[in-house]
């Protein structure tokens, strides 16, 4: 009896031990699989981010994010909005024209300039349970402490300066995007468009002598909202991108700034460009008599052109402005372009439709300004 007890004892004994070589087994294959189906990228700040090998569901955040996403065709798999992105509702940013539907997703945060580097709503995001959130303008601790706080991996993204026509940082971002998402074609198709551009307009332009240049400027520039004829901008990167000779760029500064309506006066340019967002400003402005003895004024050289500055910049729209500047500066250079058409074969690439016409209803367009017409 004693002789079967023991038995039993050992066989129980021998059982419990296969059972549980087994389990460390299976928990060391699951722990094999879990590792496999993870992998590592570097961010723009230099984080590395250990994030699934598949995304399907991602978030974006802050100034530019959303609209990287666009001009990668990758919306299909964005799940969250800012309140920000559905207030304004999609006037002047063609990645949201193009896409209205994004607006009907759930929300994220209430974004906008005011939530910058904060991300989004951590109770919300949770929520919404997506593989990665890409942000933008923030920094690598706040990325970290933010990814702690909702353990979801965090992409920091870089937008670099507004308006460039040589993004490297937006380029190292695409890049980012496409690793992450696991479409480095398009990235690199993406890239390759807005080189060519840039190249095409520098072709163009890169032999005109000074001397045979006119003098131009810009007014009507947005700056956290709407002004006139005075906002304006020194190496204001349309103008660079044509070559340009543009009278404030003699104040050796960078960027937008404001100019007594004196000077402008004294610069006295052959030709003024308006941005249509402060469109309504610069011609009250230009009501005064002091500005109708503007040389552009009296001549009849006022151009609208669309705005470019909104959640940061709209790429694909501050290309398009440079090719009706060019046209309108030199027409000899731009005779095969046709400002409209071209817009719209950059919108169509970028951010999937041709919406200039949406843009031309809400801001007027590419357009010469007659003078007599203003009220």
């Amino acid at each position: 009896m004693i002789r079967k007890n023991g038995l039993k004892k050992i066989l129980f004994i021998a059982i419990g031990v296969i059972l549980i070589s087994s389990l460390f087994i299976v928990f060391d294959k699951r722990s094999t699989c879990l590792a496999s189906t993870s992998r590592k990228v570097i961010d723009s700040v230099g984080r590395t981010v250990e994030i699934p090998e598949t995304v399907n569901r991602i978030v974006c955040s802050g100034p530019g994010a959303l609209r990287l996403i666009c001009y990668m065709n990758e919306e299909n798999k964005v799940v969250g909005i800012e309140q920000a992105e559905k207030k304004w509702g999609p006037t002047g940013r063609p990645y949201m024209l193009a896409n209205p539907e994004l607006a009907n997703l759930p929300l994220t945060g209430p974004g906008g300039p005011g939530a910058i580097s904060s991300g989004p709503d951590a109770e919300l995001v949770v929520k919404i349970r997506p593989d990665v959130i890409f942000v933008t303008f923030m920094e690598k601790g706040k990325a970290n402490e933010y990814q702690k706080k909702v353990q979801i991996p965090v992409i920091v993204l870089s937008y670099g300066k507004l308006a460039t026509f040589k993004p490297e940082l937006v380029f190292n971002s695409l890049r980012i995007i496409g690793e992450v998402l696991h479409n480095e074609k398009r990235a690199e198709a993406v890239i390759d468009f807005m080189q060519d551009l840039n190249v095409d307009l520098e072709n163009r332009t890169k032999d005109i002598p000074n001397d045979k240049k006119a003098t131009v400027y810009v007014g009507g520039l947005g700056h956290k909202g709407s002004h006139g004829i005075q906002s304006t901008s020194c190496q204001y990167p349309p103008f660079i991108a044509v070559s340009a000779n543009n009278v404030a760029d003699n104040l050796g500064k960078d960027g937008q700034l404001f100019i007594d309506k004196e000077q402008l006066i004294k610069w006295n340019p052959d030709i003024i460009f308006i941005d249509e967002q402060g469109y309504q400003f610069a011609m009250n402005d230009l009501q005064l008599t002091s500005m109708k003895l503007l040389k552009a004024v009296k001549n009849g050289d006022l151009y609208g052109i669309l705005p470019f500055n909104f959640y940061t910049t709209n790429i694909c729209t501050a290309f398009a402005d440079a090719y009706y500047i060019g046209k309108i500066l030199y027409p000899n250079k731009f005779k095969d372009i046709d400002p409209e058409r071209k817009i719209d074969e950059i919108y169509k690439f970028l951010v999937g439709k041709p919406v200039y016409q949406k843009m031309k209803r809400d801001y007027g367009g590419f357009k010469k300004i007659e003078y007599a017409g203003i009220r």
